[in-house]
């Protein structure tokens, strides 16, 4: 197949002077409109730029540098020009015998690097091959020989590397990442990038086509790494080719792909228009060089659909001499340029001089402006852009005024290190107490805008998911019934997800007949003692920018109800819960940037060394993830160290609905599904038990409940792991995905009572215990809900910070005797047990020994 585009049918002309009318009133531009834009020669053309040209005035005037081009002086680093992929276009990636090695040595990536410092370079641009170790036996060998797991564990310390031997900032582009590698590179990056290329399927699909065989370059995997990015909170670079087979409206769809990824997360910096230029020794060396004009007809309807806040980037040593026709179409950057390599990519157009290209953009009415590889919104954002222990690096760089760079700047290696150990408490550190009392200082946290990504995008995603309810047939009731009565596990079976779905959302007789069962279920497994733990909450900080929709809990730094606790604090409530007869502390908290990898461990040793008894239930696998990817550690490593140190066990939360359609409108950057089922899964493996959870009632339907439950069992049966089910009803008041009028507000008595009943029944055999949250459903309704299957109460919890932030307005903490009191009312009995429900209930000793250990 060859490059030339296809299918590039020329528009109507009243279809083109429709859309360039559009386009120069300033109303929004649809995809086809776009695409028919793409076609506009002679004076339309003069006029699209125009008008792209405008846009893109106004949004340097609204960013404080009107009439400022930037770029970014740096030094090209080629760590291993070895790939999986086969792309037809590329001379960059060749094979091993072509190579000294598999990959840069350390020593020879602190020398170019070096060479740029000595330059005045800024950026390093980490530049190489997807997963080459996948392909290349030899790649795979040299990463074994060096101790590096995969190529982004390398890449991770090159950059450390030259953060601390240079100065340097990395920006990595090291193709296809996931979550969790995303998660571990961005403490050592302040942005990052992979170009999109385009979304034609069939350039990929195709044989002969430009990425055929080149497995990364499935549009679909590309698009998911752009979004992985924005989830989490990475600044990053995308782009896409111009004259590589795509139609226009292909090229359009692309434009709108990136547009849409932008939106709903904040996080893409820049888009790249690269144009396609043919190279030698390639498959498509025969294939014509882009147009010219369509190249700047498609620069200029990129900056009109990305709008004024995009920057749009040309390569300057793709487009010859034609810098003004560049800056015509809209154009506000002109990318990395290096004074001391080459461009690795395209090594047969050298980059221009800087003065040169200041010169160019003087004759078209430009300033040329050195920037970082972090464009200045993130740089003076920081947190939740750029990871902590990155700031002293950026700032040493940055103009503090304008977030550009400081051109005066001395570039030098600094360490990079975590956050020191050693800190006190600060801010609202009462708020356990005083949540109750004063309440929170507002309804919502100060970035309340921009943190949670695009609501707009966000409600079209949820308007576009939902689905309508299944019609329920009074055969279908019966079956699930009597299959519930019968054989009460095969309900989770997808042979029987009619019935399952029937009960699931049964009402009035059905629903009480669905309850009756279940406390059936539950008094031949558990007798009719209601059991509860003597514990206490303790969260050590709700600072947190992860952007989960549905929290109330996590603050900004500076917000009035933010708070961190330090190590004597958090053993000193430990003490004190002791005191009053508590055998376990539950410990969670915020993703706080400010927190040292080693604090979770010492953590741990903290309590046990206060109260040597105490068991530690924490850290929940987000927690755990975030911790052991900041780490560069496994999470088997992480975890092994966890329970080392003494953990007990870890609450099953940060589960909400194990459905990434559902996780992805809940929260913006918490992990996948699959990453909270590896953490757990592993957890169990190690000896390490867990609670399991759901959160329902904001945007799910029945349909999530049934497959996370499905989830949920099919866990156990490989683990055994879980000590009991816990139900989440979602607590809307404050939550900022109800306060934006996305979700529902919370669960109904029908479906707590529904989802309670359903899971003991469903969970029978695997999972012996399902709890009820007083904390989320009150006394009054935990008491119905004990008479439909639960069996436990939970915690008396002594402080609850999470769901009263969130609007809970059933109180903090339950006595010993007010838990009675709720069992009494179910007609039952209580007993106090341990947090795993196998281990006897030891008494931790007396005030006075425990105060004075």
């Amino acid at each position: 197949m060859s490059g030339q585009p296809h299918g590039l049918e020329e528009p109507s002309e009243s279809a083109l002077r429709r859309a360039l009318r559009r386009a120069c009133d300033g109303v929004a531009l649809d995809v086809s409109e776009a695409a028919v834009l793409l076609a506009a020669r002679g004076e339309k053309l003069d006029q699209l730029l125009d008008a792209a040209s405008k846009v893109r005035d106004a949004g340097l005037i609204d960013a404080g540098r009107p009439g400022v081009v930037t770029y970014s002086r740096k030094v090209f680093i080629p760590l291993s020009r070895l790939c999986r992929d086969r792309c037809h276009y590329c001379t960059f990636a060749t094979v091993p015998h072509r190579v000294p090695a598999a990959f840069l040595e350390r020593d020879e990536v602190l020398e170019i690097a070096r060479a740029g410092a000595a330059q005045g370079c800024k950026e390093a641009l980490f530049t190489l091959g997807d997963r080459p170790e996948d392909r290349w036996p030899a790649a795979r060998k040299w990463l074994d020989e060096h101790g590096y797991n995969s190529t982004p564990d390398y890449v991770r310390a090159c950059a450390i590397a030259v953060l601390e031997e240079t100065g340097l900032l990395p920006h990595l582009n090291p193709g296809v990442l996931s979550w969790e590698e995303l998660t571990r590179l961005k403490p050592v990056a302040p942005s990052m990038g992979l170009m999109l290329e385009t979304t034609a399927t069939r350039l990929w699909s195709a044989k002969g086509g430009p990425h055929y065989g080149s497995p990364d370059k499935e549009p679909a995997v590309r698009l998911r790494a752009l979004t992985d990015a924005g989830r989490v909170g990475v600044p990053f670079t995308t782009g896409f080719l111009v004259g590589i087979g795509e139609t226009r409206a292909e090229r359009a769809d692309s434009i709108f792909a990136i547009r849409s990824v932008a939106r709903a997360y904040g996080h893409i910096q820049e888009v790249i228009v690269q144009n396609f230029r043919a190279k030698p020794d390639t498959a498509m060396a025969g294939d014509p060089d882009a147009d010219l004009e369509e190249l700047v007809a498609t620069i200029a309807v990129t900056r009109l659909v990305l709008g004024p806040k995009m920057r749009v980037q040309a390569p300057p040593n793709l487009v010859g001499e034609q810098f003004a026709l560049m800056l015509r179409a809209g154009i506000d950057d002109w990318g990395g340029v290096s004074p001391v390599t080459v461009d690795h990519v395209n090594p047969e157009r050298p980059w221009p001089v800087i003065d040169e290209l200041a010169a160019r953009s003087a004759d078209s009415g430009f300033t040329l402006r050195e920037r970082l590889t972090a464009y200045p919104n993130y740089v003076l954002a920081g947190s939740p852009w750029i990871d902590t222990r990155l700031h002293a690096h950026v700032a040493a760089l940055a103009d503090p005024l304008t977030g550009l760079a400081d051109e005066k700047a001395v570039v030098a290696g600094r360490p990079w290190q975590e956050p020191d150990g050693g800190f006190s408490s600060t801010g609202r550190t009462d708020l356990h107490i005083t949540i109750d009392t004063a309440g929170r200082m507002g309804d919502r946290r100060g970035d309340f805008a921009s943190v949670y990504g695009d609501w707009e995008s966000l409600r079209s995603s949820v308007a576009a998911s939902r689905r309508s309810a299944p019609e329920r047939l009074d055969m279908d009731v019966r079956a699930g019934l009597d299959l519930a009565a019968s054989d009460p596990a095969a309900l989770l079976d997808p042979a029987n997800a009619d019935a399952a779905m029937s009960v699931l959302t049964a009402e009035g007789p059905a629903l009480n007949e669905l309850a009756r069962l279940a406390d059936d279920v539950r008094r031949h497994v558990n007798g009719d003692e209601v059991t509860y733990v003597v514990n206490r909450n303790i969260n050590f900080s709700n600072v947190c920018y992860v952007g989960c929709r549905f929290c109330a809990f996590a603050q900004r730094e500076r917000d009035a109800d933010a708070y961190r606790l330090s190590l004597p604090e958090i053993a000193s409530r430990a003490v004190e819960a002791a005191q009053h007869g508590a055998t376990e502390v539950c410990v969670q908290g915020g993703i706080d940037p400010q927190l040292p990898v080693t604090f979770y461990a010492d953590l741990v040793r903290a309590v046990r060394e206060a109260v040597p008894g105490m068991h530690v239930h924490a850290f929940s696998p987000m927690e755990i993830v975030s911790a052991a990817s900041k780490a560069g550690a496994s999470v088997r490593e992480w975890l092994t160290e966890l329970k080392a140190a003494g953990l007990g066990s870890i609450p099953g939360t940060a589960a909400e609905i194990l459905d990434d359609e559902v996780r992805w409108v809940l929260t913006k950057g918490k992990l996948p599904a699959a990453q909270w089922i590896e953490v757990v899964s592993t957890a169990h493996e190690l000896g390490i038990p867990s609670s399991s959870t759901m959160m329902y009632g904001h945007v799910d339907e029945p349909r999530h409940w049934l497959a996370h439950l499905r989830t949920l069992a099919s866990i156990q049966d490989r683990t055994g792991g879980f000590t009991e089910f816990v139900p989440l009803p979602f607590v809307h008041q404050n939550a900022p995905i109800y306060l934006a009028g996305i979700a529902r507000p919370g669960p109904t008595e029908r479906d707590n009572r529904a989802v309670h009943a359903f899971a003991r029944l469903a969970l029978h055999g695997r999972i012996d215990h399902v709890q009820c949250s007083w904390v989320k459903l009150g006394d009054h309704l935990a008491v119905d809900i004990l008479r439909g299957g639960a069996d436990d109460l939970g915690g008396t919890i002594m402080e609850e910070t999470i769901s009263r932030m969130a609007g809970s307005e059933n109180g903090s903490a339950r006595s010993v005797a007010e838990l009675t009191v709720i069992a009494a009312a179910a007609g039952r009995a209580v007993r106090q047990r341990s947090t795993t429900y196998r281990d006897p209930v030891t008494p931790l000793g007396n005030a006075t020994s425990l105060s004075s250990g």
